[in-house]
């Protein structure tokens, strides 16, 4: 099926599920969407695409339907709800499942669409709007030959990489929780690297310039410190991601009796971000916490 034309569905067209939509429209697909605003369904009808009314009309005999939604309970709703997806897909269609859950979740999920006779591929993403929007996103999936075959058009068309990492749902979900930490780590660190170093009264686009060219870099730091040098909120990704993401990650150590220290810590300040109101800013908003309860003056906030 590489490179004929496919009739794909994305439901959830937020900023990675609206790039995503646009990768698969250059590619030449068929490509409707649900979203439950107003304006991102109709950003995706001024892109070429179709706008559904529902999941499922969105899904109407659909091959492929990417669901980039934000959780395991909305991503069951989605596909098994009353206007759910899966009673609506062609026959022997492929579910893409995006969004981060924790691996038990996602198993559940792929057996439930088995049992319905529905592919289901465990295909969580990471790159961002930006490389959602060029076609170049990371996928870290796993499903059965058949899944991965059936989903391949679109993955394609919305791919740089795609990892096969083994043939049942669940696996792909275990890496990206552990891209998950790791991600909500460096944020977190960066944060604090920034505001300390304005505490110290350095300029800190100075620092910015001089860390991303030493070993203290990580590609968080790169990406997010200048929506703190720019006073710029307004979320690309937000911090009530990662107080699910990370609060996954707490869950399964727990479970495995297995120590997260570090982790917990980054879980903590985006805790208390969102307690402070800023839940669904961007997530460098900790930097802006962390100045709150300091004293140090940052650049000034953007207004909407």
């Amino acid at each position: 099926m590489a490179g004929s034309t496919s009739k794909i569905a994305v439901i959830g067209l937020g900023s990675m599920g609206l790039g995503m939509a646009r990768s698969l429209l250059r590619a030449g697909h068929e490509v409707s969407g649900y979203d439950v605003t107003a304006v991102a369904i109709a950003a995706l009808a001024e892109a070429g695409g179709r706008a559904g009314t529902s999941p499922a009309d969105a899904a109407a005999d659909a091959q492929i339907v990417a669901v980039v939604v934000v959780n395991a309970a909305q991503t069951e709703a989605v596909l098994f709800a009353a206007d759910g997806i899966v009673p609506a897909m062609a026959p022997g269609g492929v579910v893409i499942s995006c969004a981060t859950m924790a691996p038990a979740a996602a198993k559940a999920l792929g057996a439930r669409c088995a049992e319905q006779g529905v592919l289901y591929l465990d295909a969580p993403m990471s790159g961002g709007a930006v490389r959602a929007g060029s076609g170049e996103l990371t996928f870290m999936a796993s499903g059965t030959d058949e899944a991965f075959a059936a989903a391949r058009p679109a993955l394609d068309a919305m791919a740089g990489k795609v990892y096969e990492l083994g043939d049942e749902a669940g696996i792909g979900a275990s890496f990206k929780i552990v891209n998950q930490l790791l991600a909500g780590v460096h944020i977190a660190a960066a944060c604090e690297a920034i505001t300390f170093a304005s505490k110290l009264g350095l300029d800190i686009a100075k620092v910015y310039e001089v860390i991303t060219a030493s070993a203290g870099n990580s590609w968080m730091f790169e990406n997010r410190v200048p929506h703190i040098l720019d006073g710029d909120y307004a979320p690309k990704s937000a911090v009530n991601i990662f107080t699910k993401d990370l609060g996954i990650v707490s869950d399964i150590g727990r479970a495995e009796t297995f120590p997260l220290p570090i982790a917990a810590s980054a879980l903590q300040m985006f805790l208390m971000t969102a307690a402070a109101g800023m839940g669904r800013d961007d997530d460098s908003s900790p930097a802006r916490l962390i100045a709150q309860i300091t004293g140090i003056d940052l650049p000034p906030a953007k207004t909407a």
